[in-house]
């Protein structure tokens, strides 16, 4: 993974640079076996106490007994200056980078800025050169940024990561949302079609043999379209034609004895909004056969100010509502994506009006 690998090679970088420190602190058995030894715990205790830190902060958390182990680093860093005749201590730029990870940046970088004050007086004051002392001076703010720097591309290697996982999650979720959207309302008229002119042809089977081979004929045609529409969701390519579904909404509502009227306005539309469209008429005409009695419906759009208006009214809406589904729902997010909106409730006289609203 992405943000393992930033840890590992932050963890590297930063270990290498701690232990570098370290060895420099080894310099004061320079001054006698009691300094060395000395700077010898001391310098164990910031590895420690470092080490504690910069793991916690490479996984985005606090560290244990925080801020106790960052006021331990501070102290043992600082420690051999207690010493007499002790220098600075070398460590002081690992303690840079924690402050900067953990503290809030104005907070950090002031302090650091104070650590730089400092260094620079004492060694100065025990008559180090200048030009080593203007250099270790750099090396505090310099190491620190590089820790904090480290630190934040680590975390945000990690945010990305887990921020790409989460929209892969989200994809597959709405693709799984399209797909039930495009079988529910691709092959519910379908299915309902093909249960109705399979009613209608057993009817006619011994009084009109003719009439009953034609609906059969139909039916297998509407069967053949079912699968064809299986395999557009399946692949993803749902392009509709509002005019080509107005006719099969027509002659499917003939044929099962429902007078229509269909008025489309002469308009041509972007692709998204006929297709909102055309999805709306099919889930429709699919309510009008499996929810009313209806003897009458009538599709009709116009044009209003760059709004194209659908819609779909029937009579017959029976007294108690037929079984709940999602197709009203899938319409209304349809709807949105092309900028619209959808509508349906009932109307006086047992009717029933199905609206969308979409750009033009």
């Amino acid at each position: 993974m992405v943000s393992s690998s930033a840890r590992r090679l932050a963890t590297g970088l930063i270990t290498a640079v701690s232990a570098a420190y370290s060895l420099l602190a080894l310099t004061y058995f320079l001054y006698g076996p009691g300094y060395g030894a000395t700077a010898a715990v001391a310098t164990l205790a910031v590895i420690s106490t470092h080490y504690l830190n910069m793991r916690a902060g490479l996984r985005g958390e606090r560290p244990p007994a925080y801020p106790l182990t960052m006021v331990l680093q501070a102290f043992v860093t600082y420690l051999p200056d207690l010493l007499p005749g002790g220098m600075s201590g070398v460590t002081a730029p690992m303690l840079a980078g924690t402050l900067l990870v953990f503290l809030p940046l104005r907070w950090g970088g002031a302090l650091v800025g104070l650590m730089m004050l400092y260094e620079g007086t004492v060694l100065w004051w025990v008559g180090v050169p200048t030009i080593v002392t203007l250099f270790y001076v750099t090396t505090v703010p310099a190491t620190g940024a590089m820790t904090y720097a480290l630190v934040r591309f680590t975390r945000m290697a990690a945010d990305l990561e887990e921020a790409r996982a989460e929209l892969a999650d989200a994809a597959v979720l709405r693709e799984r949302l399209r797909i039930s959207r495009d079988l529910h309302d691709g092959l519910g008229r379908s299915l309902t079609a093909i249960a109705l002119k399979g009613d209608l042809a057993s009817r006619l089977m011994e009084r009109d043999p003719a009439a009953a081979r034609t609906e059969v004929g139909e039916l297998v045609q509407v069967a053949r379209e079912a699968a064809q529409d299986v395999r557009h969701v399946a692949r993803g390519y749902r392009a509709l034609s509002l005019a080509d579904e107005v006719n099969r909404a027509v002659a499917l509502l003939e044929s099962s004895g429902v007078g229509v009227q269909a008025h489309l306005a002469d308009v041509t539309l972007p692709g998204r909004s006929e297709e909102a469209l055309a999805w709306a008429v099919r889930e429709a005409v699919t309510n009008v056969l499996r929810h009313s009695r209806a003897t009458t419906c009538t599709i009709t759009t116009s044009v209003n100010g760059g709004v194209l208006r659908l819609e779909v009214a029937n009579d017959g809406v029976l007294t108690e509502p037929g079984p709940g589904g999602g197709g009203l729902t899938g319409l209304a997010e349809r709807a949105a994506q092309a900028g619209g909106s959808c509508t349906a409730a009932r109307t006086g006289a047992g009717g029933f009006l199905l609206a969308m609203e979409v750009a033009a």
